[in-house]
């Protein structure tokens, strides 16, 4: 496949899984947030390492999808809760996009720039391809970009530091 390849949300699905710390860490959820506004655009070329991908998410389209653990279970609050916390800790009014370009393309693998709050980090993901299906997932330590992961209870329950995200895409035929 050579050319130029435009994917969003009815492509696949783009997931972010959050996990907790702390003492208080029963009382909260294992997340999975879905990125619901997203555009990616391939530059598929011969040979692959010549091609590049840019990913664009809309902080804003980020939705809570599921919450596992905790000591109850997640309620329609709580969604609206951690959604407009998230808003607040990504800043979402100054920088309303988390942005990848890619740098490097191997067989297994695709490395780039990923941009958090105007900070921009390299990253690696690891990628598969079967057919029309391409896989992925990276470990995104919130840190690095300079994100609080979130806390209450005086800091006894936290999202953990790393956020695994994964994307599952159907490529057009």
């Amino acid at each position: 496949m050579e050319g130029t390849v435009e994917l969003g949300p009815e492509d696949g699905r783009l997931l972010l899984r959050t996990g907790r710390s702390g003492l208080g860490r029963r009382a909260g959820h294992d997340l999975t947030i879905e990125a619901t506004r997203w555009t990616a655009r391939v530059e598929a070329r011969e040979p692959p390492d010549a091609s590049s991908v840019e990913v664009a998410v809309g902080v804003d389209g980020l939705e809570v999808r599921e919450g596992t653990g905790g000591a109850l279970p997640l309620t329609d609050q709580d969604r609206a809760d951690i959604r407009r916390n998230l808003r607040k800790i990504l800043d979402t009014g100054r920088y309303p996009e988390v942005v990848f370009v890619s740098t490097a393309i191997g067989e297994d693998f695709v490395e780039g720039d990923l941009t958090i709050m105007g900070r921009t980090k390299p990253v690696r993901i690891r990628a598969s391809r079967d057919g029309d299906r391409v896989r992925g997932a990276a470990t995104v330590t919130q840190t690095r970009w300079g994100v609080k992961p979130y806390s209450a209870f005086f800091g006894a329950l936290r999202l953990a530091d790393d956020v695994e995200v994964e994307f599952d895409l159907r490529l057009p035929a």
